[in-house]
């Protein structure tokens, strides 16, 4: 990270409120979480896999309805997606115990191991880059994570 336009399209632009700001806002987030999500252990699966697996480490046993609605995709998207993950010995079909026309999806211990991993190694990944910056850096990161959480709950 350096203080070149090319890499803070922000700077020296002056505009320290709306739209340019927010068109700078909305690209740096993005470009960050791009780069986050690209941080995965070698021949680990794609990202829309790798997130329901993530999610349903977090989170339990889930339906393909409930998935679909989380990822706001089509069930059908969804189905190919958890095929994958099933397939691969990530996650398995179970029936829910309350209604045994209804079909679970829960991660496998594998499932578990795989997003855990990747959980890690994206935590490492931006923790290194956070190290590197200055301590002035750190504490202007600190308040602008503050203010997008404020945003973000607004």
């Amino acid at each position: 990270m350096g203080s070149d336009a090319t890499e803070d399209p922000a700077a020296g632009t002056g505009d320290t409120g709306g739209a340019e700001l927010g068109a700078h806002l909305r690209a740096a987030v993005g470009r960050l979480y791009r780069r986050f999500r690209s941080e995965r252990p070698e021949g680990a699966l794609g990202d829309a896999a790798l997130a329901v697996l993530t999610h349903l480490h977090k989170h339990g046993a889930q339906s393909l309805t409930a998935l679909s609605e989380h990822d706001r995709v089509s069930p059908a998207s969804m189905s190919q997606t958890v095929n994958r993950l099933t397939s691969a010995g990530y996650a398995v079909r179970t029936r829910a115990l309350d209604d045994r026309r209804k079909v679970l999806f829960t991660a496998t211990e594998e499932g578990h191991a795989l997003a855990g991993a990747a959980r890690a190694q994206r935590n490492a990944w931006l923790d290194e880059r956070l190290q590197a910056l200055s301590a002035e850096d750190r504490e202007i990161i600190v308040r602008a994570t503050e203010l997008l959480n404020r945003i973000a709950d607004a």
